[in-house]
């Protein structure tokens, strides 16, 4: 079987934003199957409806699954991977710009707010995650305005993920970055 990347959007996203479809045809070039899934309400994210989307999207995961997630879609990918049976592995995880800890410079909403809270507050089991990812990478900007480096901690503590900090990318999410050449390394680091 060969490998699969699932490219999970954040907050607001959707498959044709900025890089995905540049990485997935660099992806595909090396021979990988890629799926970039639109999430059900992007504008209004909520874990019971991504996690089981991300899920039937998948499928039967396995050793030659990896995920890339971009901002929520990193928190996705790990509420999903917390869901797997014991004894189940993927080949692996990058995660840009992703949180467990805090968001700043958010819309003083009151959809906002709750879906941030949601996303903060609803307890995960980052130990339990990573026993079923084989490596993880997880990339921050230096200058990104909603995910502070401080997030990094549970990358590395709890899930054991390579750290890249990226210099004046934002939030990965600006239309000049049409191509994101460290996701693409990062992808083919794990996936060896």
């Amino acid at each position: 079987m060969q490998k699969r990347v699932f490219i999970i959007h954040g907050w607001d996203g959707y498959p044709e934003e900025g890089w995905f479809p540049w990485l997935k045809k660099e992806l595909e070039i090396r021979g990988f199957d890629v799926f970039i899934p639109q999430l059900p309400k992007p504008d209004e994210p909520r874990i019971n409806s991504w996690v089981p989307k991300l899920k039937e999207v998948v499928g039967i995961p396995d050793e030659k699954t990896y995920f890339v997630g971009h901002s929520m879609g990193c928190q996705t990918i790990a509420r999903y991977l917390e869901t797997l049976p014991e004894n189940t592995k993927v080949g692996g995880a990058v995660f840009i710009a992703g949180f467990f800890k805090r968001l700043t410079n958010l819309e003083d909403d009151d959809v906002v707010r709750s879906v941030s809270e949601e996303w903060l507050k609803t307890p995960i089991n980052l130990k339990k995650v990573k026993t079923h990812l084989k490596k993880s990478v997880a990339i921050f900007s230096d200058d990104d305005p909603y995910v502070p480096l401080d997030n990094k901690e549970e990358f590395t503590d709890a899930l054991g993920a390579k750290i890249v900090i990226e210099h004046n990318k934002g939030h990965f999410c600006d239309s000049i970055d049409m191509e994101l050449s460290v996701a693409l390394k990062s992808v083919l680091e794990i996936a060896v």
